[in-house]
């Protein structure tokens, strides 16, 4: 390819990764609008009918009033500008994470409070259920579409589409390590092309991963013409000094390439990462982990009501599943098993039986055996002989752990969080796996809605400390939206 084709290869490509944004961008923009006129307007139907009267504006001369439909446009109108102003389309925010959904929810938050300041200081006369119903109705809608709008995104990235192509830069350890992390979470939305490390050589692959070398840490804008990438991310800076950082975004900016420095910081959540620019040095302060306070009392609270309507909500299908769990098989309707809670604490957990009655002395046969699923730490079979029938249905759609809502409105587990280990797992942890402990197990979790059964032990102790570590009652939240799809999906119940 000679020189001229490469550098058209590239700008070809740079322009469709900025494309690809505009377009995204442009399609938030026409759901938002149509999601706005669909909540404001329709609050003001069902608020006033037909017939509403007018907003008054009693000012020192005279009142002049408006009608609510020409309000309403102007709330859309200023709505919308809000949403373009706090940035909630950008591409440094829509894809990935909870940062384009703090941005609605601010942009939203914010112009009530403007609204209500000039109808205070103005003397407009408005309906204050039009206001307080319009505004929460219209941030769920937006946050909904967004979240629509990101499944399919993800979709689209898992195809190898709407990404950016990215070259890793830094010592061999650190691009390793990102790059396996990019490649485990492929809807992030950073395909690595390639890598410049420190002495590299073209045409040798990174060990354990698929990532060619391109070169070394000098030949970092060679290497982005070469694949068609857009993006340079700086795993590490130890044979990068800050002046050569620099000079490395200025090279860039030309073609409108990326530059991203990712910190040696892994399973820390956004919460707590706080960057500060002091005397030119972007400084990043990270939290210490919550595991008392306001907080804790907050789960604790939203459990104990969730637990409990639940209950009383779902006590027709505890007394179904209850007789039918004992007329299907010998034993009782209750499976009670001892595992360990809070700071290692035993306690008795709760699960409708789906397995024959003498399951537990069976278990030392079965792990001898050859298995197909579970791992070193769990046991779990496909077709374990030991689930009945019946056990298999309550499993498949996780109806057999329905009464560990008593556990959770008692104080023993949580509605999310890690899973509940049993002391013989225990006692093969590691000493950073019994952080675990530091929060009450869950009856869902990231365990749950990332894999369940499939997952290596590595990615479920991986996924249960990053819980630990970042829990947030929104997350929570997030949790128990995405254990949903789990329940309804196939794959890893049994």
């Amino acid at each position: 390819m000679t020189d001229h084709s490469v550098v058209t290869g590239v700008r070809r490509s740079v322009e469709t990764t900025s494309e690809w944004h505009a377009a995204y961008s442009r399609r938030l923009i026409v759901t938002d609008l149509l999601a706005l006129i669909w909540v404001v307007f329709g609050v003001q139907l069902l608020w006033f009918g037909f017939t509403a009267e007018d907003v008054r504006f009693r000012g020192s001369l005279a009142d002049v009033s408006f009608s609510y439909s020409a309000a309403t446009v102007v709330v859309i109108a200023l709505w919308m500008g809000f949403l373009s102003l706090f940035d909630s389309r950008s591409d440094s925010v829509v894809g990935a994470g909870s940062l384009e959904y703090k941005s609605v929810a601010n942009a939203s938050i914010r112009l009530f409070g403007l609204l209500a300041i000039v109808a205070y200081l103005f003397h407009i006369d408005i309906a204050r259920g039009y206001v307080l119903l319009a505004f929460p109705l219209g941030i769920v809608v937006l946050i909904f579409s967004r979240w629509l709008w990101r499944r399919w995104l993800h979709v689209q990235r898992l195809n190898g589409r709407f990404t950016s192509r990215a070259v890793l830069a830094g010592s061999v350890a650190s691009v390793t390590h990102i790059a396996k992390e990019l490649t485990r979470q492929p809807e992030i939305g950073y395909r690595v092309a390639g890598a410049c490390i420190s002495a590299g050589r073209a045409g040798q692959l990174l060990a354990d991963t698929s990532v060619p070398v391109l070169g070394g840490l000098n030949e970092i804008t060679d290497a982005l013409d070469a694949v068609g990438a857009d993006t340079v991310i700086i795993t590490s800076s130890d044979d990068l000094s800050p002046q050569r950082v620099r000079e490395l975004g200025w090279r860039l900016e030309p073609k409108s390439q990326n530059l991203v420095v990712a910190p040696s910081l892994t399973g820390i959540g956004g919460p707590r990462i706080h960057t500060r620019p002091v005397a030119g040095l972007p400084l990043i302060h990270v939290e210490a982990p919550e595991y008392t306070g306001r907080r804790l009392w907050t789960k604790r609270v939203f459990d104990v009501l969730a637990s409990g309507v639940l209950i009383a909500l779902l006590s027709p299908v505890f007394l179904c599943l209850a007789v039918a769990v004992k007329l299907s098989s010998p034993g009782g309707v209750l499976f009670k098993q001892s595992r360990l809670g809070l700071n290692g604490k035993p306690f008795k957990m709760l699960k409708f039986r789906s397995m024959v009655a003498d399951a537990e002395s069976r278990l030392d046969e079965l792990e001898a055996g050859d298995r197909d699923a579970g791992n070193a730490i769990l046991f779990k079979m496909r077709n374990d002989p030991r689930v009945t029938r019946l056990g298999r249905f309550l499993r498949r759609f996780s109806l057999d752990e329905l009464p560990q809502l008593f556990n959770v409105f008692a104080g023993s587990m949580s509605l999310v969080g890690p899973r509940p280990s049993l002391d013989r797992e225990a006692a093969q942890y590691e000493d950073r796996v019994r952080r675990r402990f530091f929060v009450k197990p869950g009856i869902t979790g990231l365990w749950q809605v990332s894999g369940r059964s499939n997952l290596s032990w590595e990615d479920t102790v991986r996924l249960d400390l990053y819980y630990v570590e970042n829990w947030s009652l929104m997350g929570d939240l997030m949790i128990l939206w995405r254990t949903l799809k789990a329940v309804a999906a196939k794959d890893g119940a049994f």
